[in-house]
């Protein structure tokens, strides 16, 4: 019984110290962290669909006909 308890106190001994923080991060700095991050993700994936879209599928047919154009 005393271990629960003594996890109870220590629980509550951390939230109190969470919520009595006054360091000023809030959540307008994660709403930007969050933020950039789905940008820079969304530019990325753009990125890459560009490349496989306009180098990776092209020369990927070219080399299938090339495969089976063995008549001529």
């Amino acid at each position: 019984m005393n271990r629960v308890r003594f996890r109870a106190n220590e629980l509550m001994n951390r939230s109190k110290v969470v919520l009595l923080d006054q360091r000023g991060e809030g959540t307008v700095s994660q709403a930007i962290t969050i933020l950039t991050a789905v940008v820079l993700g969304s530019l990325l994936l753009m990125g890459l669909y560009k490349l496989i879209g306009d180098v990776v599928l092209p020369e990927l047919q070219e080399r299938i006909m090339e495969m089976f154009n063995y008549g001529s």
